[in-house]
């Protein structure tokens, strides 16, 4: 009798415990199908940086940094002066560019005077000195010739006479000649000459002075200053960078995108994105730039079929918005 009572308690544990087996296995079912059918899929995150235009700052000036006005992260305006670079190779230059400037000008104003006065005078004397010569042997020949034909001198003498005479016409030519010369100057070809060495010269003296200019840089434009790269003593290189300047006005998001994801980011697409670092504050930005980096930056399939190699797009947007805090280099999440 006891046993069957034991054997009936045992069937009514085992059935008890399928039961609830069973119980726990139907209610574990029902929720992964309500789970299934009400859970939702997470957000693809696609995450980017913020980043802004940035102008590096030098000069065509070869020298020593003699002076940096500014520091790190000082906000400047277009045209405050920077850095004094000194260069006694350019000063050196220019005096001597100067000094043949002065020279070739001098010389420039000698051959613009023309001949010197006192010259001229003995040009002028040389041909009254011809003419009195030409008239003394004009008479000469003069009396000659009315011997000659009274046969009272010979052929031979009124030929003399006559020789002497063409002889004192053309030393007055050639008297006129030199005073015309010394009267006239240089030549045309002389006074070009002078002119063009005086305009080499002066763009001699403009060349080093435009270098100059630049021993003083200036801001070209709003910013921030990012970077600055030599001290103070040190020697800058010819056409070297000094500092980079950070243009806070001109900021904008970028992000690596697969194509996959392109039918959510198209150009002008105006989307919302989520910096973590300004306590996730949510902006505004408009898609302006969306460009293909290339072989390098793509995704190759996995699998010989079913799958395909899927390009990485560049897609940058600018805020909509101004965000004063939003810095380059922050993370920026767009929610797909």
């Amino acid at each position: 009798m006891a046993e069957t009572y034991n054997n009936d308690a045992e069937k009514r544990e085992s059935r008890a415990v399928m039961i609830a087996v069973l119980a726990v296995t139907i209610a574990t079912a029902v929720l992964a199908i309500i789970g299934f059918c009400f859970l939702n899929e997470p957000d693809e995150i696609i995450e980017g940086q913020a980043d802004a235009t940035s102008v590096r700052v030098s000069g065509k000036l070869p020298g020593r940094v003699a002076d940096i006005y500014v520091r790190e992260g000082d906000m400047v305006k277009a045209g405050d002066t920077l850095v004094h670079i000194h260069s006694s190779l350019a000063e050196a230059k220019l005096m001597q560019a100067e000094a043949m400037e002065t020279a070739a000008s001098a010389q420039n104003r000698k051959v613009d005077a023309g001949t010197r006065s006192q010259i001229i005078t003995a040009a002028r004397q040389m041909v009254a000195q011809a003419q009195a010569a030409l008239t003394i042997s004009k008479k000469t020949y003069d009396r000659m010739e009315a011997l000659y034909k009274q046969d009272v001198v010979s052929e031979q003498k009124r030929d003399e006479a006559k020789a002497a005479y063409e002889a004192a016409a053309a030393a007055k030519q050639a008297a006129e000649s030199q005073l015309s010369l010394a009267i006239a100057g240089a030549q045309k070809e002389d006074k070009e000459s002078a002119a063009a060495l005086v305009n080499a010269a002066k763009g001699s003296v403009l060349e080093v002075e435009s270098l100059l200019e630049d021993q003083y840089l200036t801001a070209p434009c709003d910013g921030q200053i990012d970077q600055i790269y030599p001290e103070v003593g040190e020697l800058v290189s010819l056409g070297a960078p000094i500092m980079s300047l950070l243009k806070v006005s001109d900021k904008w998001v970028v992000f690596n995108v697969r194509e996959t994801l392109l039918n959510d980011m198209k150009l002008g697409d105006e989307i919302t994105v989520m910096i973590p670092a300004l306590d996730k504050k949510e902006i505004k930005a408009r898609i302006y730039y969306v460009r293909d980096l290339g072989s390098y930056a793509t995704w190759r399939a996995t699998k010989a079929t079913g799958d395909w190699d899927s390009r990485t797009f560049e897609v940058k947007a600018t805020p909509l918005d101004t965000v004063p805090a939003l810095r380059p280099g922050m993370t920026v999440i767009y929610k797909k």
